[in-house]
């Protein structure tokens, strides 16, 4: 299968808007009219709670995954260098559809559960590390976005120190998305920072439910 249609398939998979499709069939709203207005696993988190926004971020990260594994689906020989480099041209491009999904308008989230499925299927071993991090820091602090920022940061920290990965294209990538992620957060840093920041409610749920 020719590279062109594997990254349109890996932006098509990407392009699924999981959290418009759980908010408005099973709770009856949009949920980028509510809370930050992002249709991503951490709006979903804040708005209707931790059942739908864990099914969101799974689904959101199973994108990710599918898309890397499309390489396998290449016609080509490739050395392990190239290998990654297509992974991670897919990964991208799945993080691309969920930013801009084409069946949701463009108009879908910040990427980071898909984003992260691209280094589950590329490196596990450092994905159950970031997962650690992600969740430590949820559990102490109650918030998405600072679990998320805190992760992205010990990406590349973890690629470069402790696993010590070879391919440059790989480690070049895990720097970029740790600034991508604090960049594409510089607003929750400021609501943080001024102590204004919305915390998930991890015990509770919330009040929308679907009208009967």
């Amino acid at each position: 299968m020719g590279i062109a249609l594997l990254i349109v398939m890996a932006y098509l998979v990407g392009s699924i808007p999981t959290a418009v499709w759980v908010s408005k069939r099973v709770y009856g709203i949009d949920i980028r009219e509510h809370g930050s207005g992002n249709a991503g696993a951490t709006n979903t988190f804040r708005i209707l709670g931790p059942k739908a926004g864990s099914i969101v971020m799974l689904v959101d990260m199973f994108k990710g995954l599918v898309a890397v594994k499309l390489a396998l689906l290449s016609a080509f020989s490739w050395s392990s260098e190239a290998i990654v480099n297509l992974q991670i041209v897919l990964g991208l491009f799945a993080v691309l559809g969920h930013i801009f999904p084409i069946w949701a308008d463009f108009r879908g989230g910040k990427g980071i559960a898909t984003l992260f499925g691209m280094i589950v299927a590329i490196q596990p071993l450092v994905a159950v590390s970031l997962v650690g991090v992600f969740f430590m820091m949820l559990y102490l602090t109650r918030y998405v976005s600072l679990s998320s920022i805190s992760a992205s940061v010990a990406f590349p920290l973890l690629i470069l120190f402790i696993f010590r990965e070879p391919e440059l294209s790989y480690r070049l990538f895990a720097i970029a998305t740790a600034c991508l992620v604090v960049l594409t957060h510089y607003k929750n840093i400021g609501r943080l920072i001024n102590g204004n920041e919305s915390k998930v409610p991890l015990f509770r749920k919330r009040r929308f439910r679907k009208d009967n």
